[in-house]
């Protein structure tokens, strides 16, 4: 019997949860590197609190670290925080054998800043967001670096 398609009134993590480990299992069979997805939290917390102010959300499959979601709030900006949040997301990768780093970042956010951390673009969507750009980018790691 043909399975339906149903687009349910709300999109649930669940959901993903479910084609994701069905995809993730897919995956790990045709690729033949069976390999756990590693979370990697790196916050930022306001002094004496328990308040997230920032920080780094990756995860590592495959020998790659993926960093999805990275933000410095503006008032700290330019003080080496994500320098440095970067910096531990890559040794975290060294640590978990991984062969690189890569990420995107839209025009409005930070490009620039990945250029001067090393990263090399390779690839580009013009207008996403009509009127900006998506660039994704890419850091080989260093064999055995630690």
């Amino acid at each position: 019997m043909m399975p339906e398609i149903v687009a349910p009134l709300h999109s649930l993590p669940e959901h993903r949860e479910a084609i994701a480990r069905l995809l993730d299992a897919y995956n790990d069979v045709r690729s033949g590197i069976p390999d756990p997805i590693a979370p990697l939290a790196l916050l930022l917390r306001e002094p004496g609190s328990e308040l997230i102010v920032g920080g780094l959300w990756g995860v590592s499959y495959w020998r790659w670290m993926f960093v999805d979601q990275l933000f410095v709030p503006e008032a700290h900006r330019g003080q080496g925080l994500g320098t440095a949040l970067l910096k531990q997301a890559e040794t975290k990768a060294r640590e978990r054998r991984c062969i690189g780093v890569w990420l995107l970042s839209f025009s409005f956010q930070a490009p620039q800043f990945y250029l001067r951390q090393g990263y090399k673009p390779f690839g580009n969507i013009e207008d996403y967001p009509p009127g900006h750009s998506c660039t994704y980018f890419v850091k080989r790691l260093a064999a055995n670096p630690i």
